[in-house]
């Protein structure tokens, strides 16, 4: 069996954005399988439940064959390394996301030797938009539908 190119893209995706689709839809011609994977932070607090979070990224996915949905607790790298992925996938909106994300790869690279990270920049219609942003919209009562993917229905 041929060795194949797997990514890792890493977050909370409490909730996925129209940002991280697009993100993916881009990196698929780049590898032979992303696995995208909520990381799960115990001191974190998050607004929707990580069957939740699964449950959407599985619908949001479900015609991407290259695309398999995960989660994992304790560091992004072990992770990497348990899963046979070389490579980390990173969205830049900005500068201050690629000062924070360069550090990360930085020390990812040390935990786990040989772990690249690639960037891919956000396209313009996509880099004001963050879960955190969607989070407040969507506590404050606001409509997020155009933040957000299809098979995402928020009642709340």
């Amino acid at each position: 069996m041929a060795i194949q190119n797997i990514v890792v893209f890493p977050g909370s995706f409490d909730p996925i954005t129209q940002g991280h689709v697009a993100l993916v839809k881009r990196a698929l011609p780049l590898f032979d399988k992303i696995i995208v994977a909520i990381g799960v932070n115990s001191q974190k607090k998050y607004l929707f439940s990580l069957e939740q979070r699964l449950e959407w990224l599985e619908e949001t996915f479900q015609d991407e064959p290259k695309v398999e949905i995960a989660y994992y607790e304790k560091l992004t790298a072990h992770f990497c390394k348990a899963s046979n992925a070389k490579y980390l996938l990173r969205g830049l909106r900005n500068a201050s996301d690629f000062d924070y994300e360069k550090t990360i790869s930085q020390l990812n690279a040390i935990v786990v030797a040989g772990l690249e990270t690639v960037f891919l920049i956000s396209e313009p219609q996509y880099s004001h938009i963050s879960s955190t942003i969607v989070r407040e919209i969507i506590r404050g009562g606001g409509d997020a539908s155009p933040f957000i993917p299809e098979a995402i229905k928020i009642d709340l």
